[in-house]
């Protein structure tokens, strides 16, 4: 379950940035008022993009423990602080701790090989052809829908659950809750089937049907794995992630925004 708590007061600090002029000007501007760590040796990594960055910061120190705070320098930036250069150690002495945990995707493609990949926001199965996708789901190994017909389904994190979830009409759920939905996307039968939310301990199978003639891609975030016959996913509590947002800027109150609209 995502924790939130204070955040301590850090020293050394590394900068990355997405390759946007923007953000480039950002961290040079920066480095210069508070100088640059290598990554290795920060106390806490500071982002400056948008959530495309700073989904593979998390991706890139997801072992390391190390804190990520985003500034946002780029497109969409539902993960990021607001930008300023002033007052950097009073902002990260006063930021909140949000500990995160990704999913973990095992999926066997058609020459029988195992691919694992993690996932941050959410772990999608896609149809790579005209046809829709015929799918199998099974939760903790008990079959819950023989036949799935779609274009799809994903499994989201709370973290996620505003993101690609969200656009498909899945559920968004609270930063703290123990819970992953798992969502249709364009699903033509069964026609009222709008998905499930599921306990965060849940382990969750996809067994793609017919997978010569409909095709079925597997995506965690962005690692792609293209002709899957079935894609196992669960939440991998042993990784756990440290992000830092402003007091009042938190992630779940942004979530807690979105579901009255603002």
């Amino acid at each position: 379950m995502p924790q939130r708590r204070t955040a301590p007061r850090y020293k050394n600090v590394a900068f990355v940035a997405s390759d946007t002029p923007s953000a480039q000007r950002a961290r040079r501007s920066l480095v210069r008022r508070y100088g640059d760590a290598s990554p290795e040796t920060a106390d806490v990594v500071v982002a400056l993009g948008g959530d495309g960055l700073m989904l593979s910061t998390l991706q890139r120190f997801m072992n390391s423990g190390k804190p990520i705070y985003g500034m946002h320098r780029g497109t969409v930036g539902f993960l990021m602080n607001e930008f300023s250069e002033k007052n950097l150690s009073e902002r990260l002495a006063a930021a909140q701790v949000t500990v995160i945990h990704p999913l973990i995707m095992h999926a066997r493609d058609a020459a029988g090989q195992v691919h694992r990949h993690r996932a941050i926001n959410e772990v999608s199965l896609f149809r790579q052809s005209y046809q829709a996708a015929r799918l199998r789901i099974l939760v903790d190994g008990e079959e819950r829908l023989s036949e799935l017909v779609a274009d799809g389904i994903l499994l989201a994190t709370p973290a996620g659950s505003t993101a690609y979830n969200l656009s498909v009409q899945g559920p968004i759920i609270p930063i703290d809750a123990p819970l992953l939905a798992l969502t249709p996307i364009s699903p033509f039968r069964p026609r009222r089937w709008r998905g499930a939310l599921l306990p965060d301990r849940a382990h969750v199978t996809v067994e793609v049907h017919e997978a010569d003639k409909r095709p079925v891609a597997a995506v965690a975030d962005h690692d792609e794995v293209r002709s899957v016959r079935s894609v196992e996913i669960s939440m991998d509590h042993k990784v756990a992630m440290h992000m830092l947002f402003d007091p009042g800027h938190s992630l779940d109150e942004r979530i807690l925004r979105e579901q009255f609209g603002y």
